[in-house]
């Protein structure tokens, strides 16, 4: 039996990218109920769905848009309207939304990118927290980003900030919840070959990233899934509040 088995577990942002591989990851895991939400993207997110099916596991498709705070208080009331005993939490939706320089940015972008890259992850966490205290467990993930060590590519730096502070609340968060039984760790990818970087990099700062990653390649979101999946197993029991880095050797702590 899977350790995953009986388990149900939710994905953010997982009509695509990382989100969409760490839930098809977790089924292919064993994990019996897979919660996959999505904002706009729902060509994708019901193929994944089908997926998931097809390994045995039940899929659960919840829409909601987490750059506003009415859509992140509609989400979370849908989770608590729902009553799902949710054991893992990946807070995988996060967006770059746009570049912009200083002197290119306004308050409404400041705000968008916070809110959904900072505020989802903090508020979606609150509302399965305390099913997990209950229970006396669960595994809260984060995703972070290289840009949080290095401020990011030019016109990067709010989306950078905000990666940046979901490492910070990993800590003070793990902190709090370990003495419930509740882990709290985060997974930080580095340049990775997905439509987040189709939208936001160039093919010559690709190629450039490449050059500079020892490993030698970008990663993939399969690379990034498997951290996840570690990180949520018995395997991983005695990590706490930690920012595991996956980047190829890019960036070394």
């Amino acid at each position: 039996m899977s350790e995953f088995a009986g388990k149900t577990v939710l994905v953010t942002g997982a009509s695509r990218g990382i989100g969409r591989a760490t839930a098809l990851a977790f089924a292919k895991a064993g994990a019996s109920r897979l919660m996959i939400h999505y904002n706009t993207h729902k060509e994708g997110v019901d193929a994944l769905a089908e997926e998931i099916r097809a390994t045995g596991a039940t899929a659960e498709l919840i829409q909601g848009d987490l750059s506003t705070e009415p859509g992140i208080e509609k989400f979370c009331l849908t989770l608590v309207r729902q009553e799902a005993a949710i054991d893992i939490l990946v807070n995988n939706a996060g967006s770059l939304v746009k570049r912009a320089r200083l002197v290119e940015s306004t308050p409404e972008l400041f705000d968008e990118i916070f809110t959904l890259n900072v505020k989802s992850a903090w508020f979606i966490s609150k509302a399965v927290a305390g099913g997990m205290i209950a229970r006396k467990n669960g595994v809260i993930i984060h995703l972070s980003s290289i840009a949080a060590r290095n401020g990011g590519g030019v016109g990067a730096a709010l989306y950078a900030s905000a990666k940046a502070a979901v490492s910070c609340f990993t800590k003070g968060m793990a902190k709090e919840l370990a003495p419930q039984g509740v882990r709290v760790n985060a997974v930080s990818p580095g340049t990775v070959d997905n439509h987040f970087h189709e939208l936001f990099s160039t093919p010559q700062m690709l190629d450039t990233m490449k050059s500079q990653t020892p490993a030698g390649t970008l990663g993939t979101n399969e690379e990034i899934a498997d951290t996840i999946i570690f990180l949520s197993s018995d395997a991983a029991r005695f990590i706490h509040g930690q920012t595991i880095e996956v980047n190829g050797g890019l960036y070394m702590a």
